[in-house]
């Protein structure tokens, strides 16, 4: 038994290609293993691989969270500017709250490598008592956005840092990080006490 809330994390791969099987999908693969990485939880995945369409992708989130009672639910692809890049609208279409500071700072990460980061779409959104964010699509971008880039100078934070906060605020489980991967920030008062080894 563990001492740590259980959370449940729905994953999207958004890809025509993937998942219609012309190359083997990589981003539920990285999603996950950064996942387990970088929390203490015990964690439970619902993973989806599907196409760039937009009612299915809404159909998805929607599935995650009403119907699986996923606390947090991370996309990743179709954020782009081409026709079939279609995974912001749809993840608006179903949102209760826009959370825009998370597209704004992975964009400032992403801008570190890229100048066309800018080109890039991501959106964070609540829903009910879930938070959902639209990742990158390559798996070393996924990783960078989630983490910062804790040695560069002067530091930036990746956005997984204001993830558990967010979810106490919705009243979701309480996540705890392995702080080498990614360090959680919360405000002194929200912070629950170290429980006692044995």
């Amino acid at each position: 038994m563990s001492d740590f809330d259980p959370v449940r994390i729905g994953l999207v791969s958004v890809s025509d290609r993937a998942s219609s099987g012309v190359y083997e999908d990589k981003g539920l693969p990285a999603l996950r293993e950064w996942l387990q990485r970088a929390l203490k939880n015990p964690l439970a995945f619902v993973e989806r691989l599907i196409p760039d369409e937009q009612a299915t992708i809404s159909a998805t989130l929607v599935e995650l969270v009403d119907v699986e009672r996923c606390d947090l639910v991370l996309t990743t692809g179709g954020t782009g500017p081409a026709p079939r890049d279609v995974t912001p609208e749809a993840t608006l279409a179903v949102a209760d709250k826009v959370m825009p500071g998370f597209g704004e700072q992975m964009r400032q990460i992403s801008l570190r490598f890229v100048p066309t980061a800018i080109l890039s779409r991501q959106v964070a959104v609540i829903r009910g008592r879930a938070l959902i964010v639209n990742l990158p699509g390559q798996p070393k971008s996924i990783a960078e956005t989630l983490e910062g880039l804790p040695k560069a100078e002067p530091p930036v934070h990746g956005i997984f840092a204001a993830v558990p906060y967010c979810i106490d605020l919705i009243g979701g489980p309480y996540l705890e990080t392995h702080d080498e991967v990614c360090k959680a920030f919360r405000p002194k008062s929200a912070v629950r006490p170290a429980r006692a080894a044995g």
